[in-house]
């Protein structure tokens, strides 16, 4: 019996709780993002020398931000003992300005989705937890967007100015006429976040929409590396988390922590992202609602069977319409 698929207007009242949000839901927004790798699409654009595509062999990794932090810290470490070492440096500069390259390619500027925001903004605000597994800004920008809404709803991603309070529990209180909050949180890091030469993680955001081009400015100037894990086995992505206090607190504290009921848009349950599902799991959820593309009942079925094992048999799993009205960008 094929599984039924409903639409979110007939579900929606019934989860308030946490929602998680895949790449499935960035290329509804920009069909650009169906590029899903960075060093891909290096690759496929002839950026990246043959000498740096070894230093990935060598790590054993896909993870362009790891390979750029690792030859960071070593241009860092040579500097620091005095040795002149042109190679590191060169090689540095190019994955840097690879990766410029390919983000600037695939991101799309504000005003071009500009158009989608209010509706993103209206379907996330009923959650209590966004839990954003991309590295774009779209829901930075949604973020930026309810500064301007008076309807005392808040967003917040527990920095404070540049530094996250690891207290982040206290951000769920409203403050200030505020009736409802929202906490946002990056599993696997975001643009917006960066790492400075000692190590300190910073979030580089600003008010303004022409955050992309400052972002990629700050790296061009050789002050921050992005913090962000966007490939990888899922043993890979894990050991990147454990080496960031902030994705580290994510994963530790939130993913294990989340309410009873749970939301995925646009995720593909794969194999290199399960380690966040065994985090999920330990939360304690009892339903959970996926969305679905295109009536693709095989992906029901394999969802269904992947939930009973990482979260339990008696978690009740649902699915919905990813294009039916009120989801994500739809009207």
């Amino acid at each position: 019996m094929p599984t039924e698929i409903m639409d979110w207007k007939d579900i929606g009242d019934q989860f308030d709780g946490a929602i998680l949000v895949g790449n499935g839901a960035s290329i509804a927004v920009d069909q650009s993002f169906h590029y899903g790798s960075l060093k891909q699409h290096a690759i496929d654009n002839g950026l990246l020398t043959k000498d740096v595509e070894s230093i990935f062999d060598f790590f054993h990794t896909d993870d362009f931000e790891l390979i750029l932090r690792i030859v960071w810290q070593s241009t860092n470490v040579n500097k620091s003992l005095d040795i002149d070492d042109d190679k590191t440096e060169q090689a540095y500069q190019h994955i840097r300005d690879c990766l410029i390259a390919a983000v600037r390619d695939i991101h799309p500027e504000h005003e071009a989705i500009s158009n989608q925001v209010p509706n993103i903004y209206n379907f996330l605000k009923q959650f209590n937890t966004i839990i954003d597994l991309n590295y774009d800004l779209i829901v930075y920008w949604v973020m930026m967007y309810g500064l301007d809404i008076n309807d005392k709803h808040a967003f917040k991603d527990c920095f404070v100015g540049s530094c996250f309070d690891d207290d982040w529990q206290r951000f769920r209180k409203p403050l200030s006429g505020q009736r409802h909050c929202s906490l946002v949180f990056y599993p696997h890091g975001s643009l917006i976040l960066a790492r400075d030469r000692i190590e300190n993680e910073k979030k580089l955001a600003a008010s303004s929409f022409s955050l992309l081009e400052g972002i990629l400015d700050k790296w061009e100037r050789g002050s921050y590396v992005p913090l962000f894990v966007s490939e990888g086995t899922s043993n890979q992505k894990t050991k990147s988390i454990q080496g960031s206090y902030y994705l580290n607190t994510v994963y530790r504290e939130v993913l294990t922590s989340l309410p009873s009921n749970l939301v995925v848009y646009g995720w593909g349950f794969g194999e290199h992202d399960i380690h966040l599902l065994k985090r999920i799991g330990k939360s304690g959820i009892e339903r959970v609602a996926v969305s679905v593309f295109r009536d693709d009942q095989a992906y029901c079925n394999r969802v269904t069977q992947i939930i009973s094992d990482e979260i339990g048999k008696d978690c009740a799993v649902s699915f919905f319409d990813s294009n039916s009205a009120g989801c994500w960008n739809n009207e």
